[in-house]
């Protein structure tokens, strides 16, 4: 694990923001704010974590054998919304990054509801227990529940003023660390070959470290 001190983008309101190497652009969603307009109520999340996946590259990107149905977004432009169901019970979201043609998105692990609490409170109590504020958005299922994500916001522009889900800079976090990603089993669970989790150093809104699940049972993305 290591603290590194996150650069803000010159002009994050351009596409350019987001059209670099996922490892570069990564590190610059970390205090980026995401606003829903969905299901007739406003909610937004300050992002506090997030997981780089580099596509065919990757061992653990769900575009690691190339383009299909489920991951053909994140083969396009970026500013995408890459949303997917996990084992068939959660919903996670990604931020689709690069070049058309080149596979890469961010996963938005964790954030902190900063605007829309009740509305991100009632839909969380919908899915599951909520001890507390601090858990609305901590974890990506949480989070895409707060804000209302499911398959049915599947490439969503995050970028068009018109989207009912857009990103957009916050304030510089400062201090960011990077470890293992959660839960990513096989070669892409290695932490010395992609130590591509970055979190804001000691917020609280950051979830909890999980190891690799057994062989056979590996999560891409």
């Amino acid at each position: 694990m290591s603290d590194r001190t996150a650069q803000p983008s010159e002009d994050a309101t351009r596409r350019e923001w987001l059209a670099g190497d996922v490892l570069g652009v990564a590190p610059t969603l970390l205090g980026a704010l995401v606003t829903s307009r969905l299901g007739g109520g406003e909610v937004t999340v300050r992002v506090t974590e997030v997981e780089a996946y580099a596509g065919e590259s990757d061992p653990g990107s769900h575009a690691f054998r190339g383009r299909s149905a489920r991951n053909a977004v994140m083969f396009g432009p970026a500013g995408h919304l890459y949303v997917y169901r996990h084992m068939g019970l959660h919903h996670c979201a990604n931020v689709v990054t690069g070049v058309p043609g080149r596979a890469s998105a961010v996963l938005l692990r964790a954030g902190e509801v900063v605007a829309g609490r009740d509305l991100a409170l009632a839909r969380r109590v919908r899915r599951g227990v909520v001890r507390s504020d601090v858990d609305l958005a901590r974890g990506p299922a949480r989070l895409a529940d707060a804000l209302g994500l499911d398959l049915a916001s599947y490439g969503l522009d995050l970028l068009d003023p018109a989207s009912p889900v857009r990103l957009a800079p916050g304030r510089s976090p400062g201090a960011w660390s990077t470890g293992p990603r959660v839960g990513v089993g096989g070669e892409g669970g290695d932490a010395t070959r992609f130590p591509w989790r970055f979190w804001i150093s000691g917020d609280t809104h950051v979830s909890a470290y999980r190891a690799a699940p057994p062989p056979g049972s590996r999560r891409r993305r």
